[in-house]
């Protein structure tokens, strides 16, 4: 590896270490791990190729401001626990984040090496650590402060105000209308590129801080805001997400065999229907997939189906293939695989068959006009152009809406769509006692900017509540 007077350099000339991946043709009939991550040799490789700018840019597109230098440099010398010390500062979660987060558009998407060659595999080596935690130390804990917080939602954001607040000295509960902790990370992410054993790992790192956790336990439905302030909570955060399915609003949209992603992918990925009858939950295991969507949803949707035994998926998209919102990875993952992709394609109606279930959908053909408000063309019908695809399963992955479960908690301010009104610095909403963050306040984004939303407001409730404590 390139010293110079014991003094570390990159290694300018070597090319970025290739993932390593499963066969796609084999791990596309079974869901076992696509990314076995990298070896020790394969880790130090990439780590010689960073370049430990001085004014490291990496750092500035981490929305937890992980310092990523420092840890890829204890890589490099071998020191995997204090590399994994050095995450866990700002990130309790980095097994998961190295597998899901959209390291491209942000650590990656800003390194200097990117320029002109290909950037340092920033999300692989923080999965390298995150693979072993047994390395770590002892987290470092506050004082007991006397202040109890209730976390609503145990999904990315909800658990990662969790951990910091538990750590800053709070006696914190998390309730989660689910039997298992995770939220999008459990029900949404498929065991392939997440595997459900990692999500628990962290969560039980989180009980080991002394969090509690109420599952099954609906906030809005069993309590809310006031019943929870006077069992003694001094301040909530609620971080329920945006799950509420997006209408295709198209004929046949109710037959039997359409699904909206969010229940498909619940059913194999919370509820094991893959493995049916030895799990109570069944799902359709299809011929003919249809899948209507562009984002990392939609990608995981057709590659599970695939991994149901589908003969044939299909992903249709109003735009171009360059124009999909989800990481390029999963695209060519999903091609890999044997995904087909087809562009400039609208649905307009899902047709039924003899037994009253889909057989067909009608789709629109579509072409790129001109620029929306968003600044990418926006698709416009051919007139007169429409296919019709055969269809016995079709599956809906054009976003989500706000949970409307958070109107019933407690904010008194909404906005127009739903979503809970946050002050983006603090993350405290209208209600002094109350918090929000991520997907409930932002919309669906990334996990890493859930993350990111429940350190924020786990930092100002810290600021505001400890020292009323002393």
């Amino acid at each position: 590896m390139p010293e110079v007077k014991g003094r570390w350099v990159a290694d300018m000339k070597a090319p970025r270490t290739p993932a390593n991946e499963e066969d796609p043709i084999e791990r596309a009939t079974d869901f076992r791990p696509v990314d076995k991550g990298f070896t020790p040799e394969m880790a130090k490789a990439e780590a010689a190729r960073c370049m430990r700018c001085k004014k490291p840019l990496c750092v500035q597109g981490c929305p937890v401001n992980i310092n990523i230098p420092a840890f890829i440099e204890k890589i490099y010398e071998g020191k995997y626990g204090e590399g994994l010390d050095i995450i866990h500062e700002q990130s309790m979660l980095p097994a998961i984040c190295g597998r899901v987060c959209p390291q491209e558009n942000q650590c990656e998407g800003k390194c200097i090496r990117g320029i002109k060659s290909e950037p340092v595999a920033i999300g692989q080596l923080e999965r390298f650590l995150g693979d072993q935690p047994e390395l770590a130390s002892a987290p470092k804990m506050a004082p007991k402060n006397g202040k109890k917080v209730a976390v609503i939602g145990a999904g990315p954001s909800g658990i990662t105000c969790a951990g910091e607040l538990a750590r800053n000295g709070f006696d914190v509960t998390v309730f989660e209308a689910f039997f298992t902790g995770g939220g999008v990370l459990a029900y949404g992410i498929p065991e392939f590129r997440l595997p459900k054993a990692v999500v628990k790992r962290e969560i039980d790192g989180l009980e080991a801080l002394g969090v509690k956790f109420e599952y099954n336990a609906v906030v809005g439905r069993i309590t809310n805001a006031e019943e929870l302030f006077s069992m003694g909570y001094d301040a909530m955060y609620i971080a329920t997400g945006a799950g509420l399915p997006k209408m295709l609003n198209i004929p046949g949209e109710n037959l039997p065999n359409v699904f909206f992603a969010n229940e498909y992918l619940t059913r194999v990925n919370l509820m094991k229907a893959n493995r049916f009858p030895e799990y109570d939950t069944p799902t359709k295991r299809a011929k003919n997939v249809v899948v209507f969507g562009g984002g990392n949803v939609a990608m995981d949707s057709v590659r599970t189906a695939l991994r149901l035994g589908a003969e044939s998926v299909t992903l249709c998209y109003r735009r171009t293939e360059a124009e999909m919102p989800a990481r390029r990875a999963e695209v060519e993952h999903a091609k890999a695989e044997g995904v087909k992709i087809h562009e400039l394609a609208s649905p307009v109606e899902f047709v039924a068959g003899e037994d009253g279930a889909v057989c067909a959908v009608r789709v629109q053909n579509m072409e790129l006009g001109a620029p929306d408000a968003s600044g990418r063309r926006r698709p416009v019908p051919i007139e007169g152009s429409v296919d019709e695809l055969p269809c016995d399963l079709g599956i809906s992955a054009i976003g989500t809406n706000a949970n409307p479960i958070a109107k019933l908690i407690g904010p008194e301010k909404l906005n127009r769509w739903g979503y809970i009104v946050a002050d983006e610095d603090t993350g405290q909403t209208s209600d002094p006692r109350i918090w929000a963050g991520g997907d409930i306040v932002t919309g669906a984004a990334t996990v890493i900017l859930a993350m990111g939303a429940g350190k924020t407001a786990a930092a100002d409730m810290t600021a505001k509540l400890a020292p009323l404590a002393e």
